[in-house]
């Protein structure tokens, strides 16, 4: 039996993805209207900038699941294997820091110091120093060894920013340059309506009403003139997935999904099933299970419908950052 309506009840905890959508996208408004109307670093970073001092970090055995391994779910992180004694280490360190910095957010430089940490050194095999790594979604990749030119270095980060958003839509971190030494707000006010507001919320009602291509056009409509939108962008991810489950038969489905393990298309219907369930974890399994054995167009048909996913349930939940991981692991 086909349902005629999908309504928000009774289908993966929307509302909660909302709530969360929310606070991220006042949090991504408050930062536009502070750009907008020259706010202060303070404003900015009760709206989540980090000042570009944070995108250079110390990094020792102790810290380095969370300063790296879980930062990674984020934004890719280069790691710079130096030590005080090594002059090569001196022109090429100060050099990443720089280039780091310039990247505004798109990576973050993890220095670690080999004599203190020899530890890390020995498993990341290192023969010579510097050595530079980078870890995307918890995935270790060499970049380079010695000191090579800069041009070089900047095509590499380059790479590595196109790998980290577009297999793994991660971009970044937002920086504040205004932010250095700031103090905390002491209380932070409630974001200037911003100029979606209306169509945001007439997006809202009709999702909830049921009217998915109202819905979709609405937050398209928002995105075409504002595409950095959170709220919107979420919001597209959810109608779309309603809309794509509107008319299916599950158990159709499913048994298609069962019975051609390695057809992309059966696995991305019967993944979109899954998550609307409830059943997160599974969904984003099928679908790492799927890139695993295919290839080409195919491949990437799979692993965009995986990243539509991720928007749904939003990039701070652990099971999506699981599923980065799980991802990275059969890409590289």
């Amino acid at each position: 039996m086909q349902p005629r309506n999908m309504s928000m009840s009774g289908v993966v905890d929307l509302a909660a993805v909302k709530a969360a959508g929310e606070a991220k996208a006042k949090a991504e408004q408050a930062r536009a209207e502070s750009a907008r109307q020259g706010g202060s670093g303070a404003d900015a970073a009760a709206a989540g900038a980090v000042p570009p001092s944070a995108l250079v970090i110390d990094v020792d055995e102790a810290g380095f699941e969370r300063d790296v391994l879980q930062l990674s779910n984020e934004v890719p992180v280069v790691l710079d294997f130096w030590a005080e004694w090594c002059e090569p280490c001196k022109q090429l360190s100060p050099l990443l820091e720089r280039l780091t910095v310039e990247a505004a957010g798109r990576v973050v430089l993890a220095k670690i110091d080999v004599d203190a940490n020899q530890m890390l050194m020995q498993q990341f095999g290192i023969q010579g120093i510097p050595a530079v790594f980078a870890v995307v979604a918890g995935q270790v990749l060499p970049l380079f060894q010695g000191v090579v030119p800069e041009q070089q270095i900047r095509e590499t980060l380059a790479q590595l920013v196109q790998v980290a958003e577009e297999r793994f839509g991660l971009i970044g971190l937002q920086v504040d340059p205004g932010a250095e030494g700031a103090p905390a707000a002491a209380g932070a006010a409630e974001p200037p309506a911003g100029p979606y507001d209306a169509l945001l919320e007439a997006a809202v009602v009709a999702l909830d009403a049921g009217d998915l291509g109202g819905a979709v056009q609405a937050y398209k409509n928002v995105l075409a003139d504002d595409p950095a939108n959170m709220e919107a962008k979420l919001g597209l991810a959810q109608a779309e997935l309603l809309s794509r489950v509107q008319h299916m038969n599950p158990q159709a489905v499913r048994e298609a999904a069962a019975a051609n393990p390695r057809d992309p298309q059966a696995q991305i219907a019967a993944a979109d099933l899954d998550l609307v369930g409830g059943h997160v974890e599974d969904a984003f399994g099928r679908l790492v299970d799927t890139v695993r054995v295919t290839a080409g167009d195919e491949r990437d048909a799979v692993r965009v419908r995986l990243l539509e996913l991720f928007e749904v349930i939003g990039a701070d939940d652990p099971r999506v950052s699981a599923a980065r991981t799980a991802l990275a692991r059969v890409l590289f």
